[in-house]
């Protein structure tokens, strides 16, 4: 007996002809006909696009099996549009049903996607813990607060990498505690005080200078002063006793460079 459920699949490979299936085959036929008719049947489309972003998802570390369970389909059916069923003397499949195509390319390497133990860039793990220190939060509290010791998270925020499960703990640990007063939880003044200056003498920007959306992203810079990136921002920051930002920076250099050209 065929383990698929009941539908167009079993009455079409399995030969089943009871109610369902008929059913559905019945149905499958009306839509085709329909569709055929307003000449917008199309079941099939090109595999390529395909075929590129299971590598792309493949090159940020997810495997076949989390892809497929991602999209919700076969991990064979991925592995022949990829490689063919050589078992079946099969090459990779030049083509594929416009729903698989839609499933797979809607799959994105998001951390919950990829398996706990995958090493990634440390990038979003270590600006949610500095802008936590920033505002107050002792190192030990954070720590505490992951179930490590203070050595092997000082050790986090200087590895090249992070697993996936511990950056998922921080990114957690970041929307619980962004908002909260660290007093409130048992930090002491002179802690809290004691965060704020060594984050400052790291230039560790604030929970206020970041976009939810902006801590994972590489070519972000925080935005330290609401004005970061013009040529009133270096003000902004001496005003303020904050480190000048590299955005702040360069504007203030294109800033200088068009007063002299002007001149």
């Amino acid at each position: 007996m065929s383990a698929r459920p009941h539908g167009y699949a079993r009455y079409r490979l399995d030969g089943c002809r009871c109610y369902p299936c008929a059913t559905a085959r019945s149905a499958y036929d009306d839509n085709r006909t329909r569709a055929l008719i307003a000449g917008t049947w199309q079941p099939w489309t090109d595999a390529a696009p395909v075929r590129t972003h299971i590598e792309h998802l493949r090159s940020c570390s997810m495997g076949l099996r989390a892809i497929a369970a991602a999209a919700g389909v076969d991990r064979k059916r991925l592995q022949a549009v990829l490689t063919g069923r050589p078992e079946r003397g099969t090459g990779p499949q030049p083509k594929v049903r416009p729903a698989l195509a839609a499933a797979v390319l809607a799959v994105e390497p998001t951390l919950e996607n990829l398996a706990p133990s995958t090493p990634i860039s440390p990038l979003g793990t270590h600006r949610r813990v500095h802008a936590l220190v920033a505002v107050g939060w002792p190192q030990q509290y954070l720590a505490d607060h992951l179930g490590m010791s203070p050595g092997n998270f000082c050790q986090m925020l200087r590895r090249p990498t992070v697993l996936v499960r511990r950056a998922l703990a921080v990114q957690a640990m970041y929307d619980a505690l962004w908002r909260q007063d660290p007093t409130a939880h048992g930090a002491t003044p002179t802690g809290v005080a004691r965060a704020k200056a060594h984050a400052l003498a790291q230039e560790w920007a604030p929970v206020g200078a970041w976009d939810d959306e902006q801590l994972d992203d590489p070519e972000a810079y925080p935005d330290w002063t609401g004005v970061c990136g013009t040529s009133a921002g270096v003000n902004q920051h001496r005003r303020h006793g904050l480190p000048i930002c590299q955005p702040c920076r360069d504007a203030l250099a294109t800033h200088r460079r068009a007063k002299r050209a002007a001149a």
